[in-house]
């Protein structure tokens, strides 16, 4: 069996959390010795497609001529859209119908959550699917105290660091994670991530442009130094309203780095408060969480190791097993 992973437009999307996951995919796949292309025009046996351009439309229609089976992974809903970029919410409203009508071309579906999954359903979608974490690299993303110096160094670190990652949007949390910044002035923040200020609202961009003293907007960083930046945090604060599973959340809890995130629906089944992440409702909460980690060093290792913990599980090895066993069952059901 041979598969073609696809993404379209890989430089424009290699700073988001799809483009990572679909290095990710091509990692898991080859760490299984399963045979893969990138290239559409390639010959393979079952199509994995991650993105909802026009080229996916169009691999998708030559699968269809070719009676070769597609599998959409769901990286993209209406909801994740809402609060992002300029325009956003105008774009969410109209995008549903055209996501809708895409998924149910699909012969199969991947979900990163048990969480996406359900938003799909409610889209009256009923094309098979399968649950599978986008998953991380734990070999890579461990916790490494010599690059925690590094970083250290390098951003003159001296007292407790809290730390952020991700484009600066409102659905992300940004406005809330500077909030917090202002209310705790003997903290760093440091929220790292691509500033595509051409498309972002002015709110946001005054934001960047004029943070608190406290708060730093480096702009993006390789994963070298980003595991750096997780070994030296005290915490990884995550405020998203809307994710459909968060990579950066996987790249900490892998790290060891005690994880703070907004209590909502897709953590629920797989994030534990008090025991691999702290969960919370408001600003007020975040910063008596906070707070409590850096002064109670016994209950943050507590939650780093079982965020390791968490992180095993999703290892890019057991994600390509996974990757596997659903591409044979498809091929199976779709050729036989």
């Amino acid at each position: 069996m041979k598969v073609l992973i696809y993404a379209e437009a890989t430089r424009l999307i290699s700073k988001s959390g799809i483009g990572t996951a679909y290095k990710h995919q091509i990692e898991a796949v080859r760490r299984v010795g399963l045979d893969y292309t990138s290239d559409w025009e390639d010959e393979y046996d079952i199509a994995h497609v991650n993105t909802l351009g026009p080229g996916a439309k169009m691999v998708v229609q030559h699968c269809k001529r070719k009676n070769i089976p597609v599998i959409w992974h769901v990286h993209t809903t209406a909801e994740d859209i809402r609060n992002s970029f300029i325009f956003s919410n105008f774009y969410a409203r109209i995008s549903r119908r055209s996501m809708k009508k895409k998924y149910a071309t699909a012969d199969h579906l991947i979900f990163p959550t048990h969480y996406t999954e359900s938003v799909i359903r409610r889209y009256g979608i009923q094309v098979p699917g399968t649950v599978i974490s986008n998953g991380v690299d734990t070999a890579m993303f461990k916790k490494n105290e010599e690059k925690a110096r590094h970083f250290k160094e390098k951003f003159n670190i001296k007292g407790p660091l809290v730390l952020g990652v991700g484009f600066p949007f409102k659905r992300k949390g940004i406005h809330d994670f500077v909030d917090v910044a202002r209310r705790m002035k003997d903290l760093t923040f440091i929220w790292f991530g691509a500033r595509i200020t051409t498309v972002l609202p002015r709110d946001v961009r005054e934001i960047l442009k004029n943070p608190p003293k406290n708060v730093i907007f480096p702009g993006f960083i390789s994963q070298e130094e980003l595991v750096g930046a997780y070994s030296a945090a005290d915490l990884f604060f995550f405020p998203s309203y809307e994710e459909n599973e968060g990579i950066v959340v996987l790249e900490a809890l892998s790290c060891e780095c005690p994880v703070v995130v907004r209590d909502i629906p897709v953590y629920r089944d797989w994030l534990q408060h008090g025991v691999n992440c702290m969960k919370g409702h408001s600003n007020e909460e975040f910063e008596e969480i906070i707070n409590t980690l850096i002064s109670n060093k016994d209950l943050a290792r507590k939650i780093a190791s079982g965020g390791r913990e968490v992180a095993l599980q999703r290892d890019l090895s057991e994600i390509g097993k996974m990757l596997l066993k659903t591409y044979e069952s498809v091929l199976g059901r779709c050729k036989g």
